[in-house]
């Protein structure tokens, strides 16, 4: 019988085999000609000694056995001519991982994007990196793929108990990611692999018989007597269907007007706001690692940080080591970034979001009161500057002595930073707990506050600021049947992992309510 343990290597011999072999017989006793075959199940990094070492959960095939084959997209058949159709608003993991799941159950997914298929967001993108350009419709959070695509690919989630993680992981290396996510702890695909997953999946949703249509930026809903009909574009055409999952991402504000405009109760979601943080990554390796990289095979070394302050949560969110800064405004006359890295995660900065929780709505009595003040920031900030997408900085250290930095570091952040006094553009609210957080953040990890930080602003997607309700047992919103609000931009997901777990277990409710009709 197979055999699961747990053995520790160093970084060097990581990927020798024969040597993984060797340390499991030894700590079996068993003669190493006795396994077969080795499978690594899981990897993660263990800092804590002097040097750092791999810690792997390894299954082991002994004598003749053999390992399991990797799974199939035998799941998938041709749908047929008559099949019911389920129109998807958002081509983001929600809305992919939906139209999969609807291809199994034997329904046609027709897929409406606002924006375009990742190629040819690629323009777009340069745009707004060079031009200070913003495309409302294609952008990086709008376009095939949604905001993952094109900023960053990690697939870290908490999430276990809405779905199977295993089973997301698996398409998504059955669509051309790398077979290690299967195993690393955080996995991580990268901002220049995502896009080829991306259109393979989209390959996938065509060829078994659902549709993509890209440009249809969904303006209005078609409603007749309580009941979901269709979805009406800004090119004119309307798109109907049996049933209808909204899964428009934490940024598509147009949405949740068009969703009041038709009596829908919407909610306040707690969300954050802040500013990212950039490091030296040789200095986040040095503080993590206790040692620089160069003669070892370690990755780009990481953190996450976290306390409390004044009934505030203050947090790191979204990591990139070895990353870069993007701007990630949806309209123009916004100032908003974000964080991403390739997937080598090569660059000499480490950056992330540093947050701080805003748990009330800062608009009482209007469901869209945190949205209304996220968007106010965002212009505030951008208004503030040059009329361009030159991001406000400071050093961490000007920060907390309420100075305009002299000079600023290098930086990722490729449309360029000025000196700015952080201190006093951001609330009141946030600079106070980021004050009081740093602090806490250095005695966690000694190192982090020095002059080689900075801070960019605005930090303010974290997740969505409004959700979309839904029955806990039906799945559907309650004020309008047929819609089945999902993922982030409903307020459902954190992430690619959580976002595209809820597309899937969605369907389930789905296909139930079409039968029931």
């Amino acid at each position: 019988m197979p055999e699961v343990l747990d053995i520790r290597v160093h970084p060097n011999l990581i990927e020798d085999m024969n040597h993984l072999r060797l340390l499991a017989a030894k700590k079996l006793k068993v003669s190493v000609t006795k396994i077969s075959s080795l499978k690594i199940l899981k990897r993660s990094i263990d800092a804590r000694g002097r040097t750092p070492k791999y810690q792997l959960r390894v299954k082991l095939f002994f004598d003749e056995e053999k390992e399991e084959k990797p799974p199939s997209l035998s799941s998938y058949t041709i749908l047929p001519s008559q099949a019911k159709t389920i129109v998807i608003v958002g081509s983001g993991p929600a809305g992919y991982f939906a139209a999969l799941r609807a291809i199994e159950m034997g329904l046609k997914p027709i897929v409406v994007e606002r924006g375009k298929d990742v190629q040819s967001r690629r323009k777009d993108l340069r745009a707004i990196q060079q031009f200070s350009k913003v495309d409302t419709d294609s952008n990086y959070c709008y376009g095939e793929g949604g905001a993952g695509t094109y900023s960053d690919g990690k697939l870290y989630t908490r999430s276990n108990k809405r779905g199977n993680v295993k089973k997301i992981l698996q398409i998504l290396v059955q669509h051309g990611a790398n077979a290690d996510i299967l195993v690393d702890a955080h996995p991580h695909i990268g901002s220049n692999k995502l896009p080829q997953v991306v259109q393979s999946i989209r390959a996938t949703i065509q060829h078994y018989g659902g549709e993509v249509l890209f440009n249809h930026r969904v303006i209005d809903f078609i409603v007749r007597d309580q009941s979901m009909k269709g979805v009406r574009c800004a090119n004119g055409v309307e798109v109907m269907g049996e049933a209808f999952i909204l899964a428009t991402g934490h940024s598509a504000r147009d949405i949740y007007k068009i969703c009041r405009s038709h009596d829908i109760v919407l909610q306040f979601k707690p969300y954050a706001i802040g500013v990212r943080i950039e490091h030296p990554q040789s200095l986040v390796d040095l503080i993590q690692y206790n040692q620089s990289r160069e003669g070892i095979q370690l990755p780009p070394a990481s953190y996450s940080l976290n306390c409390q302050v004044n009934d505030h949560g203050v947090y790191s969110f979204c990591m990139c080591p070895g990353g870069l800064i993007v701007p990630a405004a949806t309209s123009p006359g916004e100032m908003v970034v974000n964080g991403m890295s390739l997937s080598r995660r090569d660059s000499p900065y480490a950056n992330a979001a540093t947050v701080v929780t805003l748990d009330h709505n800062p608009i009482p009595g209007d469901a869209l009161g945190g949205m209304l003040y996220q968007e106010s920031l965002e212009h505030e900030i951008f208004d503030f500057g040059e009329g361009t997408l030159k991001a406000p900085a400071q050093r961490i250290t000007d920060f907390m002595n309420h100075t305009v930095s002299a000079s600023l570091n290098d930086t990722s952040y490729i449309p360029g930073i000025y000196a700015a006094p952080l201190h006093s553009l951001l609330p009141d609210w946030i600079v106070r707990n980021l004050q009081r957080a740093i602090p806490v953040f250095d005695r966690k990890m000694k190192g982090y506050y020095t002059e080689e930080a900075q801070l960019i602003g605005l930090e303010s997607r974290t997740s969505s600021p409004v959700r979309i309700p839904r029955n806990r047992d039906t799945m559907m919103n309650a004020d309008l049947q047929g819609l089945f609000p999902c993922g982030e931009g409903a307020g459902y997901a954190g992430g690619i992992l959580s976002a595209a777990l809820d597309g899937d277990r969605l369907l389930e409710a789905i296909s139930s309510y079409i039968d029931k009709r």
